[in-house]
């Protein structure tokens, strides 16, 4: 008898297990403490930056009509108008230049959408601090990225968007001792400075919000729900294959495969639907 394997499930953690580079407790913290959203931005950009004006909780921007869009981990603006999304990325971080480009494309799109002239679209930083090396090949802790020509390397092409990669797995001497502190904290938890030692005592704290801890709560059990219609969904579209190819009933597909019996029940109804 042939068994379905549905996807395994990866461990989920409980609020109190959060950390700061998982998304949840990285987005409250960044738009709850202003102060330390600034100081890491002006961190990562080494310099100064306007006083800042948050855009909300996870600000989602939709353009499609089916609903598809994006949603930003920390999306803020600063009183010269400038433009800032930071992304923290714990694992490897596939496809990364083109996920910085859709993001690119989302944020002007969104511009454009509420009244904005091509000369009008702000300058804009999109940010993706890594947790693992972002690409195979590279060794720094930082890149910066532009658009540029190939056959004149030096011509500024100034079309304000800038992306920015960080690397918790950097070996290069590129960054300052302060950011290396940083990046040393995300991957092993040491605050080797004053401002991971506040980043740390917000995660203290954020693990005692009682508010916080329900959100995170119901937040696992959607996407549990959400995981479980997607695995039977997969299991239904198995069964009618077996059932299509070797022109098997209901119940003989079901036969062919290894199910639960209360999970058995539960797809034969909806096959007989």
């Amino acid at each position: 008898m042939n068994t379905y394997n549905s996807s395994k499930k990866k461990h989920v953690k409980s609020y109190e297990e959060l950390e700061f580079t998982d998304d949840f407790l990285f987005c409250k913290i960044m738009e709850n403490n202003v102060d330390l959203c600034k100081e890491l931005t002006e961190l990562i950009l080494d310099r100064k930056i306007g006083k800042i004006i948050p855009k909300g909780p996870q600000k989602a921007i939709e353009i499609t009509s089916d609903g598809k869009g994006v949603r930003f981990d920390v999306y803020m603006e600063d009183d010269a108008s400038t433009i800032y999304d930071i992304e923290m990325q714990q694992t490897n971080a596939d496809n990364l230049p083109k996920r910085m480009r859709y993001y690119q494309g989302m944020i002007d799109l969104d511009l454009m959408e509420r009244g904005a002239k091509y000369a009008e679209l702000k300058k804009s930083y999109i940010i993706f601090i890594c947790c693992e090396r972002p690409f195979p090949k590279g060794h720094r802790h930082i890149y910066n990225l532009r658009t540029m020509c190939v056959e004149e390397p030096t011509f500024l092409y100034s079309d304000d968007a800038c992306k920015v990669v960080l690397s918790a797995k950097g070996e290069e001497n590129d960054v300052s001792e302060e950011m290396k502190q940083f990046l040393l904290y995300l991957t092993e938890r040491k605050t080797g400075s004053e401002f991971t030692r506040r980043l740390q005592r917000q995660v203290n704290e954020a693990r005692q919000h009682k508010k916080w801890r329900v959100e995170y709560m119901t937040l696992l059990e959607r996407d549990e729900k959400m995981r479980e219609e997607g695995a039977e969904t997969e299991a239904l579209d198995i069964i009618r294959n077996i059932m299509k190819v070797q022109h098997k009933t209901a119940e003989e597909a079901m036969n062919l495969l290894s199910f639960p019996d209360e999970k058995r029940e539960k797809l034969l109804a909806k096959l007989k639907v």
